[in-house]
């Protein structure tokens, strides 16, 4: 008989990357069978009740649950304690001595200790901007991680920092490289002679480790935030880091990489482009424009580099009748392979839906092709975004996998710094004898701590396809699917030659898996 423990602390905030670590510390513990502990927002409540927990009484999102189901009373209440001397813990010196650390207590403080220079902020979207104004204040650039902030916010502070000359890159800033440093999710790459500017984290991670796998170095990754190219923002951030990197020497190349923008603003940042001196090509995906890996191959192009082939490892699978079911943690690649799926099918849900009358419901879920960004806005709130903690997207791909009318199941794979330690791992024991096919977008870099090829290889011995490009991962599985049932047999022919048409934009993986990098 199991025992169960839900408490609530009211007063406390714990931010979700440690919340998240103290749910796995607590969840490893001798006796216990599960463990969340999370703030209490409406997402983890109904976490919470999808666990079978009993509802705790919360007033607000700005407590913190601790709910844990054990073997028994005693082994779930030493659980609950532990949750609460993990949260309790004081931070610790650097040395590892018991002595507390008292940083300075705001980003004014910190900028008058060390200098200003760049400031990072990752805590809640509704605290977000007061910190920002602080760091720019404070003569600071600003990297806001953050997302959950309005957009009357983040207009605020872009103009705030044009007044100024500073650069507000976010918010909801996913990646960015500045002096050869990786910031939020990022890579070790080469420094070199292309700059990026993007307002996008995982478009920007695809081109870092497009480029990287070509032996093309950055200058400079600059991050703008998702809705920089929104008719309301209007390309604010686009336009001071393009021109920032316009005034750099060793900046020979920029790329603009951005989902899908506003039509208007991408003639504005066009004619921003045209008037510098450094050569400006642009990844802005949409309906009729190159995907982010033939935009790469443009660059490459451009520096006379040509003849590149995408490292793929792809697996032996037969055309199926059925839906794609996309489940990705990032948006821009999500937005990618929607773009390429439409293309052949048409409508495609999802909850950052091309068109609005193609938006999901709260459930998520729709009886057709379906492809789902677990790094939205909606599904963070209180939570660690899901290149950290896939927990939501590991159970919707066990759901998908079970599903009579999958076809396929497309994901992507993100490695790098920030990212979850071992991604791969929490994939294997649900890919394991599936009979569904799996296609895997895996974004990594050559020196990427988890490393790119073993994961490749794990991934590719428990039957998935994995591709570096994730256009080629999304046509490879618009390739599977066919439209007739009767196909649905291994008469239809080879799935790895339906899935990889000439015109593929990466169309070199077709045929066997290449391993650029070595066996």
């Amino acid at each position: 008989m199991t025992a169960e423990h839900v408490s609530v602390r009211r007063g406390m905030y714990a931010d979700s990357v440690t919340l998240m670590q103290v749910s796995r510390e607590v969840g490893q513990s001798t006796g216990v069978l599960t463990a969340l502990v999370a703030m209490a927002t409406e997402l983890n409540l109904d976490v919470l009740a999808g666990m079978g927990f009993a509802a705790p009484r919360t007033e607000s999102p700005n407590e913190l649950v601790i709910a844990v189901r054990a073997t028994d009373e005693a082994t779930a209440a030493a659980a609950a304690a532990l949750a609460a001397q993990l949260l309790d813990a004081p931070r610790r010196t650097a040395g590892g001595g018991s002595a507390t650390v008292a940083p300075p207590r705001t980003l004014g403080a910190a900028a008058a200790l060390a200098g200003p220079s760049l400031a990072l902020i990752s805590l809640p979207g509704q605290h977000a901007f007061t910190e920002a104004v602080d760091a720019l204040d404070a003569g600071c650039d600003v990297m806001v991680f953050s997302d959950n902030v309005s957009v009357e916010h983040e207009i605020a502070l872009k103009d705030l920092a044009a007044e100024r000359g500073q650069l507000v890159m976010g918010p909801d800033c996913g990646t960015a490289v500045v002096g050869g440093i990786g910031l939020g999710f990022s890579h070790t790459v080469d420094h070199g002679p292309v700059g990026i500017v993007a307002a996008s984290g995982t478009g920007a991670q695809q081109v870092l480790c497009l480029l990287d796998a070509a032996g093309v170095g950055v200058s400079a990754a600059l991050g703008v935030g998702g809705r920089d190219l929104s008719e309301a923002v209007a390309g604010r951030s686009t336009v001071a880091a393009m021109r920032l990197l316009d005034a750099d020497p060793g900046t020979q190349l920029i790329l603009v990489v951005s989902k899908p923008p506003a039509d208007v603003v991408a003639e504005r940042i066009r004619s921003v482009a045209a008037e510098l001196d450094t050569p400006v090509l642009f990844a802005l995906l949409g309906p009729g424009r190159p995907d982010l890996t033939a935009s790469t191959e443009a660059v490459l192009t451009r520096l006379g580099r040509t003849g590149t082939d995408w490292p793929a490892w792809v697996a032996p699978a037969e055309p199926r009748f059925g839906f794609l079911r996309g489940l990705f943690c990032g948006g821009t690649l999500c937005d990618e392979a929607m773009l390429i799926a439409t293309d052949r099918f048409g409508e495609v849900r999802s909850n950052i839906a091309l068109r609005p009358d193609w938006s999901l419901d709260a459930s998520l879920r729709h009886p057709g092709h379906v492809m789902i960004d677990f790094g939205d806005d909606a599904l963070t709130q209180g939570r660690a975004h899901p290149m950290i903690d896939p927990s939501l997207r590991t159970e919707r791909l066990r759901e998908s996998l079970s599903d009579p009318l999958t076809a396929v199941v497309l994901l992507d794979v993100v490695l790098g710094h920030g990212s979850h330690p071992d991604p791969v791992a929490e994939l294997l024991p649900i890919l394991q004898g599936t009979r569904v096919p799996v296609v895997v977008s895996l974004i990594g870099a050559r020196r990427d701590p988890q490393d790119l090829q073993t994961s490749a290889q794990r991934l590719h011995s428990a039957g998935a396809s994995v591709f570096t490009s994730n256009a080629a991962a999304a046509r490879h599985s618009v390739g599977l699917i066919v439209s007739d049932p009767s196909a649905d047999s291994p008469s239809a022919g080879s799935g790895v030659d339906a899935a990889a048409p000439a015109d593929s934009g990466s169309g070199r993986q077709r045929g066997r898996p290449i391993e650029r990098f070595g066996s």
